[in-house]
């Protein structure tokens, strides 16, 4: 009596799976530039790319949907969200909130390892800098801030970033760094660095949300988002 309920537990396990890879790999194709800001998405092209039913694919949508990554249209299929700058300005005014609270925390609770962790992955990023390495240094420099709201000890506010940061990370690989919002940004992350080694929660939170401000400024610089 009990075979056919673990049968079916089984396939709900791996159809959950595969919708959530699905969503995983669709992100990646938005983030990486694969799919572009208000491009149609294909759901034959995707099955066929992915090796999957339209079921998963959909439902793989709605998760996307949901992180405000795709936007379904009624009785038109599914597109990949526009995004104005209205939404990157009010987005950066929460992850700022978020980053400060998350610095002024983090500074409580760092420890020596994470620390350490922190101090070496600024190396690398500088190294990036040096030459001119921007994805490398794109993705370095995340690890620096992942960290640091790991550090605040805070999930609900590590997952309100997490969601937030989806909706604009696509931009970053279409965008080229001005020489001096680059140079600014490598000054605000050696002051990072001293506020953590000093545990200054304080001056450590005024300088995460000065930076997220600064970012925006190079994104208008950039050009890479339409005026609304």
């Amino acid at each position: 009596m009990t075979l056919p309920v673990q049968e079916t537990s089984v396939e709900k396990i791996q159809h959950k799976i595969l919708y959530l890879e699905a969503a995983n790999r669709i992100r990646e194709l938005i983030e990486h530039g694969g799919l572009v800001a208000g491009e149609k998405i294909s759901e034959k092209r995707l099955c066929e790319k992915f090796g999957i039913s339209r079921t998963p694919l959909r439902e793989a949508l709605k998760v996307l949907t949901s992180e405000g990554l795709v936007e379904i249209l009624p009785n038109r299929g599914a597109r990949v969200s526009l995004l104005t700058l209205s939404d990157v300005e009010h987005t950066y005014d929460v992850m700022g909130a978020l980053e400060g609270l998350a610095g002024e925390t983090a500074c409580r609770h760092l420890d020596d390892d994470e620390l350490a962790h922190i101090c070496a992955l600024h190396q690398q990023m500088v190294g990036h800098y040096q030459r001119k390495e921007l994805q490398a240094y794109f993705q370095a420099n995340q690890q620096i801030h992942e960290c640091i709201l790991q550090a605040s000890r805070n999930p609900i506010l590590l997952e309100m970033y997490n969601n937030l940061s989806q909706r604009i990370k696509r931009i970053r690989y279409t965008m080229e760094m001005h020489e001096a919002f680059w140079r600014k940004a490598m000054n605000e992350h050696e002051e990072m660095i001293e506020a953590l080694r000093d545990r200054d929660g304080k001056r450590l939170g005024d300088i995460l949300r000065g930076h997220l401000s600064h970012k925006l400024e190079a994104i208008n610089l950039a050009g890479v988002i339409s005026p609304d």
